[in-house]
Parts: C-alpha cells; sequence; structure tokens
C-alpha cells in the first residue's frame, strides 16, 4: 500500500499533466530546465511541476522554494535524506495528482521539448509512452556499450521484456501510477516496475542530449548496482556455466601443455581444474543467494519507502469539467 504520507488523488482539484521531477544536486541547471518546461508545457492544458529534493547537498531545495513563489504550479517533496534516483521517482508518483504523469529528469538529458510527443502519443488511446533514445551525446562509448548490452540480456533473460533503450523518461496515465504505486518493494527497480504493470504502451524516439550543468550522478559502481537489482536469478546460472567452460578449457589447456612438455607435479593439473571449476561456480551462486536474502530480510522489515522533511504542494485548482 502507498505510504501514508502520500495525498490521494482528488480528480476535481487536480491538473491534467504532474511532471515528476527526481533532483539530487542539480541546483546549477534547475532553474533553465523550469524555463524551458514552463515553455513546453504552456500549450498542452493545465499541469504541475513535482520536484523531489532527494537529500540535496546545495542549494536544489532552496532554488525550488524560491521558483514556487512566483510559479504556484510547483511542488516540493523534500526528503529527510537521500534515498536514491528509485525511491525519489516513487515518492513523486504517490503525491501526483494529475490525470497523465510524466517523469523527467532535472538534468536536460532528457529535453523538456518531447513532452509534446508524448502527449500527442498518449492522445492515440496509449495509457504508457516511453521516451527511446535514438542518440546518447556525451556519453563514453563503454557507457553506450554497457547499457546496450544491459537492455538486450534483460529482454533475453526476464520474464517481463524491458523496451530497448528506454530509461525513466516516459508518460503514465492515472491507472498506470495507481498500479505502480501498489508495488511497495524496498529495492526497486523502475524501469522493470514500468514494465511489469503492462497496459498498452507505445515509443518516441528521441536525441538524448550531454548534461547541460554539474555532474553526473551515476558511476558505473552506481550503475552495476542499478542493474543488480533487475536482473533475474537465472543469470547466476549463466555466470556460473561461464566459469565451468572458462575451467574446461583452463584444464585442457593444462593437459596439453603436460602432455607435451611433461609434468614435474603429479596430479597438479587435474587438481587445479576441478578447484577452480567447482570454486568458482559455487561463490558465483552462494553471493547470489546472498543478495536475495539479504533483499528478503529488507522486506520483512515493512520499513517505509522513504520520510518527507517537507512538502509544498502545488497551487493549482482545476475544477472537473474545465
Amino acid at each position: 500500500m502507498p505510504d501514508a504520507l502520500a495525498p490521494r488523488f482528488q480528480p476535481e482539484y487536480g491538473p491534467t499533466f504532474s511532471l515528476v521531477i527526481p533532483a539530487f544536486n542539480e541546483a546549477e541547471g534547475l532553474e533553465e530546465f523550469h524555463q524551458r518546461l514552463v515553455v513546453a508545457m504552456q500549450p498542452l492544458g493545465s499541469w504541475e511541476a513535482i520536484y523531489i529534493d532527494d537529500g540535496s547537498d546545495d542549494a536544489t531545495r532552496e532554488l525550488v522554494e524560491y521558483l514556487r513563489l512566483d510559479d504556484p504550479r510547483i511542488a516540493l517533496i523534500s526528503l529527510s535524506r537521500n534515498f536514491g534516483k528509485e525511491i525519489a521517482t516513487t515518492a513523486g508518483l504517490d503525491h501526483a495528482r494529475g490525470e497523465v504523469v510524466i517523469v523527467i529528469d532535472a538534468d536536460l538529458q532528457d529535453p523538456p521539448e518531447v513532452i509534446p510527443d508524448l502527449v500527442a502519443a498518449w492522445r492515440l488511446g496509449f495509457d504508457m509512452v516511453c521516451a527511446r533514445r535514438r542518440a546518447r551525446e556525451g556519453e563514453t562509448a563503454l557507457k553506450k556499450l554497457t547499457a546496450h548490452v544491459f537492455y538486450r540480456l534483460m529482454r533475453h533473460t526476464g520474464r517481463v521484456k524491458l523496451p530497448p533503450d528506454t530509461g525513466d523518461f516516459r508518460l503514465m496515465t492515472r491507472r498506470v501510477v495507481e498500479a505502480v504505486c501498489k508495488l511497495r518493494e524496498q529495492h526497486r527497480f523502475m524501469k522493470g516496475l514500468f514494465a511489469w504493470v503492462g497496459f498498452p504502451t507505445t515509443t518516441v524516439l528521441y536525441d538524448r542530449a550531454p548534461r547541460h550543468r554539474g555532474r553526473g550522478k551515476w558511476n558505473y559502481w552506481k550503475l552495476w548496482n542499478l542493474a543488480l537489482e533487475g536482473m533475474p536469478l537465472k543469470i547466476a546460472t549463466y555466470l556460473g556455466l561461464m566459469v565451468a567452460l572458462l575451467s574446461v578449457g583452463f584444464g585442457a589447456q593444462v593437459i596439453v601443455k603436460t602432455l607435451l612438455f611433461g609434468n614435474p607435479v603429479a596430479g597438479y593439473p587435474s587438481l587445479m581444474t576441478v578447484m577452480l571449476f567447482l570454486g568458482g561456480v559455487q561463490l558465483m551462486t552462494l553471493g547470489v543467494i546472498g543478495e536475495y536474502l539479504g533483499r528478503i530480510f529488507n522486506e520483512t522489515k515493512r520499513r517505509p519507502l522513504y520520510l518527507v522533511e517537507r512538502f509544498l504542494p502545488s497551487r493549482v485548482r482545476v475544477v472537473a469539467g474545465e
């Protein structure tokens, strides 16, 4: 169930669109982001922008409060500490009041100018419209390669098929948001949750821009840990098989070398091959089992996903039928 702090959706007062914008140390580019957001949303109807300050240690929260003085469409959720982007996004979804909810990052890598294309696709009758990256400007070749491999691996090993080259930038109808908000697991992989709930879905292609200001928050270690949240258990089987095949190859090399050049230590080749084979498989499998046991333990605690230090709602009031 949603957390007690999450407001209930009130269709008679809610705007048409709610934009969920998680932000962590985004003060440098936040003002320009909001300016471009206002221009993009102007012709689309009533809307609100929900900024989630995920425990920033710069002026992100103060800047949102300043912008809110002049723009009643801005809401601020200030979390009690840094909970991570997945949890911050969930907090925004819990508080969104719109008929349609759009998730977008504040770093301008996902251009607000793409939002009208998402809205146009929604008006064709789709419940979810994903923004699919056609190009990824400003990213290294290694990051592009690992992202490509990850999405293809997930599509071929998981029960739920993730849309390729698709992040959190997307549009969802109210029934999709309510379905996602019912999923309250502690270890969250939002791309997987969005795909799991289903509903009619389409994609819109766009060119992802390089980060406009500030530094990226996702290094390779954080991306690896995020990927682990979405990887199915059968990955352990495949990795174990890979280690086993490598051990067989090593064993064949040792045997050939022994036949050609002799073996000064009797039994060494066969012993090392067996040890590497079994040890690699066992350690890999035990590690995955340990990860799952830790996650089960965290789920049994039943802690809330996040704590809100301060919530300033938007001042948008729309009477039903307007």
